[in-house]
């Protein structure tokens, strides 16, 4: 078994890693940054974030979309380094915005928690569809926590992972962005959380961060336990396939 290799420390909670030109990308929501390190370890703060940045994705440009959790804006990334307003999602719901995924065509999905986590008493929250023009509107409800999403290469499926549901829920996609013909795709375990984004792929395991703990993180390869979130990034000729995994570290 490899020995996981520490790419990052002093996270503050890690969280939507995914790995893009060749680099792994997250967001830190408790230092409120988007962040990027390479293999070597080298690190850089892409953007920060007040509103608390949850899922990221790009469009087909090139262009970084960034969730606002608390202040319900999906935020579009420029040339120039600055943040615009790509959509406004607070006419969709009040409560915070969670994980995100882009398709191949530049929809991205958002779930919305549906309550006031961690303090609040559950309630189920929806997914919202925001065109690459910018415009939003809700595709799903009854929603378990959608904390993590995967599109199929052939933009034909989401699957998102319902966390107080401990479920993965698959819809078909269709042309214009809808979601129809909901099932189970995956049922029981502690799988709680999956993401994905040209095909790296996210997940929790046990021993995951509960609200209340106290912990370090830290962005690593390789196996790890506590493992928050992770990212996969594919195997292509002459390079390795890598799992990323950004996992807490508790203080003894």
């Amino acid at each position: 078994m490899p020995e996981p290799q520490t790419l990052l420390t002093g996270l503050v909670f890690g969280k939507s890693p995914r790995w893009h030109d060749n680099r792994l990308w997250f967001s830190d929501m408790g230092a409120h940054e988007v962040g990027a390190v390479g293999l070597d370890g080298s690190s850089e703060v892409i953007a920060r974030v007040p509103g608390m940045p949850m899922g990221i994705g790009w469009l087909p440009d090139g262009r970084m979309l960034i969730v606002s959790a608390r202040d319900g804006r999906l935020l579009r990334r420029e040339p120039d380094g600055s943040l615009v307003t790509h959509a406004d999602l607070t006419s969709l719901a009040t409560h915070p915005w969670s994980d995100m995924v882009v398709d191949g065509r530049g929809n991205a999905y958002i779930g919305n928690i549906g309550f006031d986590f961690p303090a609040g008493e559950f309630a189920t929250g929806i997914v919202v569809l925001v065109t690459p023009e910018g415009s939003a509107r809700q595709v799903a409800d009854g929603v378990a926590f959608a904390n993590g999403m995967v599109v199929t290469p052939d933009n034909a499926t989401l699957i998102l992972a319902e966390s107080y549901a401990n479920r993965l829920t698959a819809f078909d996609i269709a042309a214009d962005g809808g979601l129809s013909n909901r099932r189970v795709w995956a049922d029981g375990g502690r799988v709680l959380r999956c993401g994905q984004h040209g095909g790296r792929r996210a997940t929790d395991g046990p021993g995951a961060h509960r609200p209340g703990t106290r912990a370090g993180r830290r962005l690593a390869v390789g196996p790890a336990q506590g493992a928050q979130a992770c990212a996969r990034q594919r195997s292509r000729r002459a390079q390795p396939a890598r799992t990323f995994l950004v996992a807490q570290v508790r203080a003894r």
